[in-house]
């Protein structure tokens, strides 16, 4: 290790000062710097090569060393989530920045707030017995717009969305519900789970759910996890792609 942080650093600082300071002999720094490799360095350049490779194509960018591991041992590479993990770190390969943050659920309010009929339980044996919902928030040149989507629970089908400017229940909730019945239509017992937010909690949204006689369910407060599915695909959906364009317009 010692020997890495001066071939690091060797062009900020002089090599006998490093030396020094680290408590290593010259002449064993110059026999290391010219040695063969040794196998498991070798297959960490290639991995490090490999690594590269992915970043420079776009839609790998996003990617952290969790999914880069797995792409890696696809093209036969015997190396671990930690080895992976430090190779990039050690390298500079980092995945995408993280980017702006906005809040969409607005759960102070004075609506109604409906059981939790669904308790995390995702796996749903049919289509048409349980939708998911869920709001989240684009970024453009012209500002903020926001996705609200509708989901099948059974096949995670992205059955109904709305793209709107502002986060009032008409233009988000609303109109992704409709046009998620206009799809599929609402069979006897359907249940719609969403978030505490003021969009799913309004008269006008439970009006609807009412009418198409939906039992609503909301997660729990504060409780992301009670919508992990919904909560994923907007996840997987801005890293791999959200996050990798330049949107100039709501």
């Amino acid at each position: 290790m010692k020997y890495q942080f001066i071939k690091q650093y060797r062009r900020c600082y002089p090599v006998g000062k490093m030396c020094q300071v680290l408590g290593v002999a010259r002449s064993g720094y110059y026999r290391w710097l010219h040695r063969q490799p040794g196998r498991w360095e070798r297959e960490n350049m290639l991995i490090i090569e490999e690594i590269k490779q992915l970043y420079s194509h776009r839609h790998y960018r996003c990617y952290g060393s969790p999914r880069i591991t797995a792409l890696l041992r696809a093209k036969g590479y015997h190396c671990s989530r930690p080895r992976v993990a430090r190779l990039m770190r050690a390298n500079g390969l980092r995945s995408s920045i993280k980017p702006r943050y906005r809040v969409t659920t607005n759960s102070k309010h004075e609506e109604k707030v409906s059981p939790n009929l669904l308790n995390q339980d995702f796996n749903v044996s049919a289509a048409n017995r349980v939708w998911v919902s869920d709001i989240t928030y684009i970024w453009t040149a012209q500002g903020w717009t926001y996705l609200t989507i509708v989901m099948d629970l059974y096949n995670r089908e992205i059955i109904g969305w709305s793209l709107s400017k502002s986060l009032e229940s008409r233009s988000t909730s609303i109109k992704a519900l409709l046009r998620a019945l206009q799809k599929r239509g609402a069979r006897n017992g359907l249940i719609f789970h969403s978030d505490r937010g003021v969009q799913y909690s309004c008269g006008d949204f439970r009006e609807l759910l009412k009418r198409h006689c939906i039992r609503q369910s909301m997660s729990g407060k504060g409780n992301c996890y009670d919508n992990a599915v919904a909560e994923s695909f907007f996840h997987t959906l801005k890293t791999e792609h959200v996050h990798q364009q330049n949107y100039q317009t709501r």
